[in-house]
């Protein structure tokens, strides 16, 4: 069972979240951090890594030679990355999407496979043996989704439950994540900003038809409790289970600042709720995933 935790904003708990879940989780588990934009993951948890690797996406290089400047390569890219200066081509490979349409229409063998590191993607463990998956992009890099799919798919190889700290918002690399997933938890923050949020988040991951259920976080924020009831009523209206709320703690705040994880005990509860909500919808999901 794959389980991501999800927020429709940054900031709004769901690393912290995954690590203290994870650390009374009631089974054995793996652990991914798939924020590879900004992953932080590791340092609640401090892994040791064990192997490292790069990852490429194919993109063009020209073949000036073999290039008559017909322009269809440049006619197909939706992206940019091909121009037509005169009668050749240029090909600006940061910017490629890696699609393969210039491949398809080029009869005359005008381009040939290159590649572009993308990222890295570390493979370790935390002290007590759980298993740890992290990316993190190139710097500048904005295609982070075959990253992602690459870093999914080498956690395939682990049976153990997988707590995955997912990308913030609801762009490509969140619904991507979403889409390896077999059910998602959605951080709340009961701000106004929050909860619009998060209503934007709601709607994105109901599209791709996995299980949610949501946790408030900083609950009894002061100044926002009309927010959080707002909050309350909207879940029951979308069907949406709130597996519980982690109350406002300035306490807290400073600790989690200082990289420290707060005490076991007050996540006992919670995590059970969600791993039991999910074990009980997640059966049909799972062969979906893996078909």
């Amino acid at each position: 069972m794959r389980i991501a935790f999800a927020s429709g904003k940054g900031g709004a708990g769901k690393t912290t979240l995954t690590a203290q879940i994870s650390r009374v989780w009631p089974e054995a588990c793996a652990l991914a951090d798939c924020d590879v934009e900004a992953p932080n993951l590791h340092l609640f948890l401090h892994p040791n890594r064990k192997t490292s690797f790069s990852v490429s996406l194919e993109v063009p290089k020209a073949v000036l030679a073999h290039c008559t400047g017909c322009g269809q390569c440049r006619t197909i890219c939706r992206y940019g990355a091909i121009a037509l200066f005169g009668t050749k081509i240029a090909v600006f490979s940061d910017m490629c999407h890696g699609c393969g349409g210039c491949f398809a229409v080029c009869s005359e063998h005008a381009l040939e496979m290159g590649e572009r590191t993308i990222g890295q993607i570390d493979i370790g463990a935390l002290a007590d043996g759980t298993p740890f998956f992290s990316g993190t992009t190139r710097i500048g890099e904005v295609m982070t989704p075959p990253l992602l799919r690459r870093l999914l798919h080498e956690l395939d190889s682990c049976t153990l439950d997988q707590l995955v700290d997912g990308p913030p918002g609801v762009s490509c690399p969140a619904v991507t994540v979403a889409n390896h997933c077999d059910g998602l938890v959605l951080v709340v923050e009961p701000t106004p900003f929050g909860f619009a949020d998060f209503k934007l988040a709601v709607q994105a991951f109901l599209a791709v038809h996995k299980p949610l259920v949501c946790v408030i976080n900083r609950s009894g924020l002061p100044g926002n409790d009309a927010t959080e009831e707002a909050v309350c009523t909207f879940c029951a209206q979308k069907g949406l289970p709130i597996a519980g709320r982690i109350p406002f703690s300035r306490k807290a705040a400073a600790t989690l600042a200082q990289g420290e994880l707060l005490a076991d005990d007050q996540f006992y509860d919670l995590a059970r709720a969600i791993h039991a909500h999910f074990h009980t919808v997640c059966e049909g999901t799972r062969e979906v995933r893996h078909g």
